[in-house]
């Protein structure tokens, strides 16, 4: 029982997640104009505004650090960062720097080695859990669902999951004979994580910005995470690294009751009911959370299950059953 509770709140967890994610690429701009203030050591030489956000940020900061240099610990965004000691970098971004430089730095390579271990393990998880566009995505939903409800036309039109791979070979094409990395511009989380520094230490954009808001607009008025589903070349790669994911979430079909709840809420339109998850899947726990039954469980194995047919516990499973029972007790009472 304690099990089923703690599957169920993993997606509550999962949303704190992304929200501490998306927190974090807020404070660090911040972080930064602290660090420049401190080091000018002109306190009386700043504006009230200024002043401001310099004793809100040294009230923040002091628990945890006896000086503003040691804020450098965190740095960048979902991109590339440095955490402690160690970089990270998205593996998207490994690959659009070696094919731009025509070179292979292994130090550079080896900074996406967690998340490459990460994708093999958990599949397209970085989607599901880290990814800052998906906090606003998921929210654009719920915006979606909300417009609908007011009477405006929302459409769920569908486009083969394909074409983002096609995005993620010509965005690579190009950038080799180009020595340009168009993928960053093109790819959600690298743009939110760089707009939001833009903002707030810059005070502007990139055009960036007007092409994420129009994936956001298409999303709203054309298909249900559309980008993510059909264009985002960082999905392409994380859900070719998930093909042979050892962690999975599989349908108990015994006490599945064929309620459609798991179909309905997967924001990439899988089939959880019918046992379709696939490569696509970045175990986002929402079908889990939903389903009440419980049907919808973890496991640790390298491919989906095939489709094990109609729940146990639904309408469908049961009338057949029934006429089955009753057909052999009438031919057990003819005998």
């Amino acid at each position: 029982m304690m099990k089923y509770l703690f599957m169920r709140q993993l997606n509550k967890q999962r949303l704190c997640c992304l929200s501490l994610v998306f927190l974090i690429l807020i404070f660090l701009p911040f972080a930064s104009i602290y660090q420049n203030y401190t080091a000018a050591h002109a306190y009386d030489l700043l504006n009230s505004e200024e002043k401001f956000l310099y004793d809100v940020m040294q009230t923040l900061t002091e628990p945890l650090v006896s000086d503003p240099v040691q804020l450098d610990a965190l740095k960048g965004t979902t991109w590339s960062a440095r955490i402690g000691g160690y970089k990270i970098s998205d593996p998207l971004a490994v690959v659009s720097q070696s094919f731009a430089s025509w070179s292979w730095n292994p130090s550079f390579a080896a900074t996406a080695l967690i998340p490459l271990l990460v994708s093999l393990l958990a599949g397209r998880i970085f989607c599901g859990w880290i990814c800052p566009a998906t906090l606003l995505y998921e929210l654009n939903t719920n915006f979606a669902l909300f417009l609908n409800k007011l009477g405006v036309p929302i459409h769920r039109w569908h486009f083969d999951r394909r074409l983002k791979y096609g995005v993620l070979i010509s965005g690579t094409l190009i950038t080799m004979l180009s020595g340009l990395m168009i993928l960053p511009a093109i790819y959600p989380p690298a743009i939110v994580g760089r707009e939001i520094y833009y903002a707030i230490a810059l005070d502007g954009f990139s055009i960036s910005t007007i092409f994420f808001v129009l994936t956001m607009m298409a999303d709203t008025f054309i298909a249900r995470r559309g980008f993510c589903r059909y264009l985002c070349p960082g999905g392409a790669l994380y859900s070719l690294l998930g093909r042979y994911r050892l962690l999975r979430i599989q349908r108990k079909v015994s006490v599945c009751n064929d309620c459609q709840r798991c179909d309905s809420i997967c924001e990439f339109g899988l089939e959880p009911m019918s046992d379709q998850f696939g490569q696509e899947c970045n175990n986002c726990t929402a079908c889990i959370a939903i389903c009440p039954t419980d049907s919808l469980q973890f496991h640790w194995t390298p491919v989906d299950q095939p489709y094990q047919g109609p729940g146990h516990q639904g309408r469908q499973y049961v009338a057949a059953n029934t006429d089955l029972i009753a057909t052999d007790t009438r031919s057990s009472c003819c005998e």
